[in-house]
C-alpha cells in the first residue's frame, strides 16, 4: 500500500528530529491524526484542552529546549485558536511550526463550513513562510522549507494541508520543469563580528570605568562567557525577564530584573554607568536604560533588526552571543579597580533587605511577595519555573532568586495571560526528571489554566519525577490592571471589570486526582511549599493573597504618585486598604517590616 501524504509528513518531521507534537484533533486533520496514531511509538502527542494551549506549549518547548516546537490543529476554529500562542513564539523569536487542516480543495472559496482564508490569517504571525499543499508533490519541499526557515530564522511557520490531500497517495516531484527537490538538514552557523568591529567594541568597553550590562534570552547557553566577560570588565549586570536564568542571583554584581518589574539596584546602575553593554535582549522600555548621551553603548544580538533600537549604540554588532563573546574576551583588559562593583554590591545588599522587609509586611491575609521569598531557598536544584503575566510576574521578577542550573521563562514580548501552566507542562515533558513550578494569578487560572490541570492529570503518571506545582495567587482581582488603572490613569478600581469570582482551585485539583493545598496564614507558607514540593503527585498550592499590596516600581515618579492620589480622591472601592497597603510597603523601605 502506498504511503499517504499524512504518513509522509510525519516521517519527514521525524527525519528533521521532531519527536513531540502538541495539539487537539478535529475532522479537518483526520488524515494527519490517523497517520500519527500509527506512529505512536515514534512521536509523543500531547493532547491539550485547547489549541491556544498547544501553541503556547510549542513556544515553551522551543524556549526550554532550543528545538523546533510543533503544534497541530484542525481547520477553521482550531486553526484560529492557535494564533495567540503563535504570536507568543513570534514575539520572542522562537522556532515553531503550526500544522493545520483545511476543507477539501473543491470546497475552498465556497463559504464552506469551517472554511477560513488561512493563508491570509497566518500571513502576519507566520509571515516568513506559510505553505499550502495543493498537490502531494509539493509536500516534500513545503515541510522542508517550513522547518528550515523556522529554525534558521527563529520564526513561526505554518503548513496548511486540505483534508482531501492528507489522504492522497504521496508522490515525489516529477523530473520536469517546475518541480523542485528539497532535502533535510540545517546547521546553525557561527556568526561572529569582524575583527575590526570586535576591536572597536573592546576599545569602548576597556575605556569604561563603570560598565553596566543588560542580559537577555539571547545569552541563554552562553552563561559562562557572560560571567567571564563581566568579571573582566568589573561590570554589574541586570537581567531582562526572558534572561532571568542566565545569571544566578547569588552573584553580588547581578542586580536582578529591570524596568517596571525591576529592582532598585538595576535602576541605579543604569543611571550611573558610563558604558552600557546590551547582550541578546529586546527589552522594550528605553526609559529604564541610561539616558541618551550618558553612556557609550555596545550591543551584540543575532538579529540585526534588534540592534540600536532601544539605545543609540556606538558599536552595534550582529553575532551569536557565545561565539562573539569568546572572540571578544581576549581583547578585553582586566579591570582591577573594584569600586564600581563594590558600589553595586552595596546597593544589592540594601535591596535584598528591602525585599525581605516588604515581604514580611503584614497583609490581609497573605502578602504575595512572601510566597516567592519563602519559595526561593526551597527551590530544588535544577528546578524549572514559569510565571504567568499579571501581578504574579512582579514577584517572580523581583523576589524569586535563581541559582545556577535552573531554568525559567514566561510570555515575554506578548506578555499574554494564560501561558503559565502550559509553559510548565511543556517544560515537564521536555525534562521529565526535573521539578517544575508554575506561578499563576487567579485571573489567568480562570481564563484557561484550570483546564490545563486536566492535561496534567491525564499525563503525570508517565513522568519520571512527579514534582509539578502550580501556585495560584488568589486575590479575587485582576490585580495588575487594577494597579495600572490607579497609578497610570489615576482612576479608581473598577469593580465591574476587575472583581473575580472566588474559586477553590485546590479543591478542583483534588477532584481531578491531584494534590491540593490551601494557605491563608503567612506563617504556614514555608511548610506548604515543602509539602507541595515533596508530594508524590502534581499539586496545586492555592494562597489567599492581599490585592492591596502594590507592585511598586523601582522608583515612583511624581506623575505616578499624583495618579495614585487622584484614584483615592475619585473614590476607589478599596481606598482604605489600598492606602494602608501602599504606605506599609513604602514604610518597609525605610524602617523595616515591623
Amino acid at each position: 500500500m502506498s504511503q499517504t501524504v499524512s504518513q509522509f509528513i510525519w516521517d519527514r518531521l521525524k527525519e528533521w528530529g521532531v519527536h513531540r507534537i502538541f495539539g487537539y484533533p478535529g475532522d479537518g486533520i483526520n488524515g494527519l491524526v490517523g497517520a500519527l496514531d500509527k506512529k505512536r511509538d515514534e512521536f509523543d502527542f500531547v493532547q491539550t484542552r485547547h489549541e491556544e494551549m498547544a501553541a503556547f506549549m510549542a513556544s515553551a518547548h522551543a524556549k526550554f529546549t532550543g528545538e523546533l516546537g510543533v503544534c497541530l490543529a484542525t481547520s477553521g476554529p482550531g486553526a484560529s485558536h492557535l494564533l495567540t500562542g503563535l504570536y507568543d513564539a513570534r514575539m520572542d523569536h522562537m522556532p515553531v511550526l503550526a500544522i493545520v487542516g483545511q476543507q477539501a480543495r473543491t470546497a475552498v472559496g465556497t463559504h464552506y463550513q469551517q472554511e477560513l482564508d488561512l493563508q491570509s490569517m497566518f500571513k502576519d504571525v507566520a509571515g516568513e513562510f506559510t505553505g499550502y499543499a495543493a498537490t502531494p508533490a509539493q509536500v516534500r519541499h513545503l515541510v522542508d522549507r517550513a522547518v528550515r526557515i523556522a529554525m534558521g530564522r527563529r520564526r513561526v511557520t505554518a503548513l496548511i494541508v486540505p483534508n482531501d490531500v492528507q489522504e492522497m497517495p504521496m508522490s515525489d516531484p516529477p523530473r520536469s520543469h517546475g518541480a523542485v527537490f528539497s532535502g533535510v538538514g540545517y546547521t546553525r552557523p557561527k556568526v561572529v563580528p569582524t575583527d575590526a568591529d570586535l576591536r572597536r567594541a573592546a576599545d569602548v568597553l576597556n575605556a569604561g570605568g563603570k560598565v553596566g550590562m543588560l542580559v537577555g534570552a539571547g545569552a541563554i547557553g552562553a552563561e559562562d562567557e557572560v560571567i567571564a566577560l563581566a568579571d573582566k570588565l568589573g561590570a554589574g549586570a541586570a537581567k531582562a525577564l526572558l534572561g532571568k536564568q542566565v545569571l544566578p542571583d547569588d552573584l553580588d554584581w547581578v542586580t536582578g530584573s529591570i524596568g517596571l518589574l525591576g529592582t532598585e539596584p538595576s535602576d541605579k546602575m543604569m543611571k550611573e554607568c558610563d558604558t552600557f553593554l546590551m547582550l541578546g535582549s529586546g527589552f522594550p522600555y528605553s526609559e529604564f536604560l541610561p539616558k541618551e548621551g550618558n553612556a557609550r553603548g555596545v550591543q551584540i544580538d543575532i538579529d540585526p533588526g534588534m540592534l540600536s533600537i532601544r539605545y543609540p549604540m556606538e558599536v552595534p554588532l550582529e553575532g551569536d552571543l557565545k561565539a562573539s563573546i569568546q572572540a571578544l574576551l581576549p581583547l578585553i583588559e582586566q579591570k582591577t579597580d573594584t569600586k564600581w562593583r563594590d558600589k553595586i554590591a552595596g546597593w544589592k545588599r540594601d535591596w535584598m533587605e528591602t525585599l525581605h522587609d516588604r515581604a514580611m509586611v503584614k497583609a490581609n491575609p497573605v502578602n504575595p511577595q512572601r510566597i516567592f521569598t519563602e519559595l526561593s531557598p526551597r527551590l530544588p536544584d535544577r528546578a524549572i519555573i514559569s510565571s504567568d503575566s499579571g501581578s504574579a510576574a512582579n514577584w517572580y521578577a523581583r523576589d524569586l532568586m535563581i541559582r545556577k542550573g535552573m531554568m525559567c521563562s514566561l510570555s515575554g514580548g506578548l506578555a499574554s495571560m494564560g501561558a503559565g501552566t502550559p509553559y510548565a507542562i511543556a517544560a515537564k515533558f521536555a525534562y521529565q526528571d526535573r521539578p517544575v513550578i508554575a506561578c499563576v494569578g487567579d485571573g489567568a487560572m480562570q481564563m484557561n489554566n484550570m483546564a490545563e490541570l486536566i492535561t496534567v492529570a491525564k499525563y503525570w503518571e508517565k513522568w519520571a519525577n512527579p514534582t509539578f506545582v502550580v501556585c495560584v495567587l488568589n486575590n479575587e482581582d485582576l490585580n495588575q490592571v487594577t494597579w495600572e488603572q490607579r497609578v497610570m490613569e489615576g482612576n479608581p478600581k473598577s469593580e465591574m471589570t476587575q472583581k473575580l469570582p472566588d474559586v477553590a482551585y485546590h479543591r478542583f485539583a483534588q477532584i481531578i486526582g491531584l494534590e491540593g493545598i490551601f494557605v491563608d496564614d503567612p506563617e504556614k507558607l514555608g511548610e506548604a511549599w515543602e509539602t507541595a514540593l515533596a508530594a508524590r503527585k502534581p499539586c496545586v498550592l492555592e494562597v489567599k493573597t492581599d490585592p492591596e499590596v502594590p507592585p511598586l516600581p523601582p522608583h515612583i515618579t511624581f506623575e505616578q504618585a499624583k495618579s495614585f492620589m487622584f484614584a483615592t480622591v475619585k473614590g476607589d472601592p478599596n481606598e482604605g486598604s489600598m492606602i494602608k497597603g501602599s504606605l506599609k510597603q513604602m514604610a518597609a523601605d525605610f524602617i523595616g517590616s515591623e
